[in-house]
């Protein structure tokens, strides 16, 4: 165990964000996206049991968010004829807010089969139990500045 690290994030998730470079992107999956056939070229990470609001509070403690992109987060956008309320999509407007200064400006919105071909050119998908639908999440990694 490490002081100040959040318990959720296991050893692989913490080794796969150091790895991780500026401007390399990582999707935080709900529980129907496709992360096995998306993240062929990418890590896949398990967190079974926990949704994403949790796993994305908990990356955002330790993961710089990009400040030379307009959006270096991005939310699968609602198809068109779905019928689907995103309150969780405010649950992560909130969560943004606490570690970026940006908050929901720094959120954008990607169709839904562009946000799937972005994700094939990921670094790493973290597949998580998350039951909301339209809950998927693409962070854009940042640079350490303190």
């Amino acid at each position: 165990m490490l002081k100040g690290i959040p318990q959720i994030l296991s050893p692989e998730l913490l080794k796969v964000l150091c790895e991780m470079g500026h401007s390399d992107r990582l999707v935080i999956a709900d529980g129907n996206f496709p992360v096995e056939s998306m993240g062929k070229n990418a890590i896949t990470i398990r967190c079974d049991g926990h949704g994403v609001p949790e796993i994305l509070d908990a990356i955002l403690t330790v993961f710089p968010l990009d400040t030379y992109v307009e959006h270096p987060v991005n939310l699968m956008e609602v198809m068109k004829g779905d019928h689907v309320e995103t309150p969780i999509w405010d649950t992560y407007k909130e969560i943004i807010a606490k570690h970026d200064s940006r908050g929901g400006d720094a959120v954008g919105n990607i169709e839904r089969f562009a946000f799937y071909e972005e994700a094939k050119t990921c670094y790493c998908i973290i597949s998580t139990s998350e039951k909301a639908l339209y809950a998927n999440i693409m962070l854009q990694k940042g640079v350490v500045t303190d």
